[in-house]
């Protein structure tokens, strides 16, 4: 819970209540004159004094595409120190029971990750510091940005230190709960106990990640997971000798201490950044109270959707490790090494979404429901894109993958056969994954998420459930896997059809004729993939031909088909310049040239194109 968010999550009419525009005669909205504060003359005085008083650093930066390559540059080197973290794993201590009992450990990290880092406090944070960000540059008195801090981060401190100290106490229910046919529970159990401190560091690490992203600072935020697998490998070779695969459970807490570390300073210096403002008048201080208290009231209401959706989508990881644990050793091992090798062109598809959500929050924040809605169309298409080529690629080529990264130690070819298997039949699923992340930040950018992703996900957990029970006592760990593919495919299609309902009308239609147009390459790419690297001896050349055929065979059916989707280019789309960040331009936007007060008070400096499509 967080008592006391109302000052960065409360309804549009709180945020309005809260922060008392300041007109361009120089009188405050309520009548009372604000002291010296002069109403500037001309339309580029204006458009300069509005950014002199509030232009954050998102709107300074000016290009996404900045943005998204430093977060693309610095996922891309998280994912491949977690590729080296598993050949580790692997080559150290195999696919048995010693790493199923790890494995199983893992899972609190990773529902944690879900929880605290990458869905539900980033979905409730990342619009409510927006929202704070945007009134800031209105706001004369107090800081909204610094109350939000205040009213949040002790109390969240608290909760989650509460939750770690009884995960630590209730291990051994846990593993008993989740595995219960597991060989060495005892190992499990210490593994979990490790592995539970994390949740106090991850929420940390959740916190400062959607407060920076909301400030437009993406370079420490991408960088957790650097910080995390170098965390994870370094305890393994320092410890595995005394301590054997517990050494890798010791490594989730070290790493979760470096990720608050790489981020703790620049939010440190972002908060400091602006000085304190004059304390309000007490005779305002009433009606900012007013909305102070309903916000505190409707908090348990903006959270408990987002946790839901949340819990229904990490469960997924749980039924596959619950009906995976009755099966021979080494179950819960392959299916872990190739659902993290599966998921890595979703991790990187969804880049964009993550680094435009911000700009969708302060957008919505403003009333720019249409710029939104563009800006989310094009984020799924170009997610799409990259997803469905990863997935060709894994599907055509899974042998050889697994070979090239796994196969040694005591990873053997038994293995390698068995891991491959289950990581063509996860691919499957991996576009239905990643509408699943880019389509929730619909629903979830306003003051008010919405039950309907958590139903969404809880339908898609059933079916999981529902054919995971046949498919693991008929086809073992596969069954599991296509099993899992099916239920996020289901969420993802309930999610796409109620999206036009929602805060951003996105036009389900066309961009459902555009994803299945994509889907149809991607099928095409993936068999003459695989007929081209089929012969190949070599695990290396085997990739690299399945890779490059996948790419030229999906981008060719794409050029030639008929009403093929219009995909605009990653460079162009992510670098569209914002209006405001231009400040070399002769004529303000219509938004600055405003009065303030009259033209969206809250965002008329949205870093978001209006241009055509």
């Amino acid at each position: 819970m967080l008592p006391g968010a109302g000052a960065g999550v409360g309804t549009e009419t709180a945020v309005r209540g809260a922060e008392t525009a300041v007109r361009a005669d120089g009188v405050r909205a309520d009548g009372v004159r604000a002291a010296g504060v002069r109403a500037p003359r001309g339309r580029r005085a204006h458009a300069r004094a509005r950014v002199r008083a509030g232009a954050d650093r998102v709107q300074g930066r000016g290009f996404l595409a900045k943005a998204a390559a430093v977060t693309a540059g610095l996922t891309a080197l998280g994912a491949l120190l977690g590729l080296v973290r598993d050949q580790i794993l692997a080559g150290y201590f195999g696919a048995g029971a010693e790493t199923d009992a790890f494995l199983v450990a893992w899972t609190v990290p990773e529902f944690a990750s879900t929880l605290l880092i990458e869905d539900a406090l980033a979905l409730i944070l990342v619009p409510a510091f927006s929202r704070a960000l945007a009134r800031r540059s209105g706001s004369l008195f107090g800081d909204p940005v610094r109350a939000l801090v205040r009213g949040t981060l002790p109390r969240l401190t608290v909760a989650v230190s509460v939750a770690a100290a009884v995960l630590v106490l209730a291990a051994p229910l846990i593993v008993s709960t989740l595995a219960p046919g597991l060989p060495d529970p005892q190992l499990a159990v210490d593994c979990t106990r490790l592995t539970a401190t994390c949740v106090l560091s991850f929420a940390l690490v959740g916190y400062c990640s959607a407060a920076l992203r909301a400030h437009g600072c993406f370079l420490s935020p991408a960088s957790i997971y650097v910080a995390y697998n170098v965390g994870i490998i370094g305890t393994i070779l320092v410890l595995r000798e005394p301590w054997g695969v517990r050494s890798a459970a010791a490594g989730v807490a070290v790493g979760g201490v470096l990720m608050v570390l790489v981020q703790a300073p620049s939010l440190l210096r972002e908060l400091r950044a602006r000085p304190v403002p004059k304390e309000e008048p007490t005779a305002l201080a009433p009606e900012s109270g007013r909305g102070g208290q309903e916000g505190r009231i409707l908090v348990l209401g903006l959270i408990a959707p987002v946790v839901a959706f949340s819990l229904c989508r990490q469960s997924q990881t749980l039924i596959e490790r619950f009906l995976a644990s009755p099966l021979p050793a080494g179950a819960i091992s392959h299916l872990n090494y190739a659902q993290k090798v599966a998921q890595m062109p979703m991790i990187l598809s969804l880049m964009l979404c993550t680094v435009s959500f911000p700009v969708v929050a302060r957008a919505l924040a403003a009333g720019e429901t249409e710029a939104a809605r563009r800006r989310v169309e094009r984020d799924l298409l170009l997610a799409a894109v990259v997803v469905l080529v990863g997935a060709s690629t894994v599907i055509a080529a899974a042998p050889s993958i697994v070979e090239l990264l796994f196969e040694r130690g005591e990873f053997d070819r038994t293995d390698t056969v068995a891991t491959a298997a289950v990581m063509r039949v996860y691919a499957l699923g991996l576009l239905g994954q990643t509408m699943v992340g880019a389509l929730v930040r619909c629903y979830f950018s306003a003051a008010r998420p919405l039950w309907y992703p958590a139903a969404a996900m809880a339908a898609g957990l059933a079916t999981t459930t529902v054919a995971g029970i046949p498919g693991a006592h008929y086809w073992g760990a596969v069954g599991i896997a296509a099993a899992n593919a099916l239920g996020i495919t289901c969420s993802a299609v309930l999610l796409l059809r109620g999206a036009h309902r929602q805060t951003v009308p996105v036009q389900v239609d066309r961009l459902g004729e555009g994803l299945l147009r994509l889907a149809t390459a991607g099928a095409w790419a993936t068999g003459a993939g695989w007929l081209c690297s089929v012969g190949i001896g070599s695990p290396a050349l085997a990739l690299t031909v399945a890779a490059l055929v996948v790419i030229g065979v999906f981008l060719l059916f794409i050029a030639c088909a008929a009403k093929a989707p219009e995909i605009p280019p990653l460079p162009r789309s992510a670098s569209r310049r914002t209006d405001h960040a231009r400040p070399h331009r002769a004529a303000p936007t219509a938004a600055e040239a405003a009065p303030v007060g009259e033209t969206a008070p809250v965002g008329g400096d949205v870093p978001l194109d209006h241009g055509p499509r």
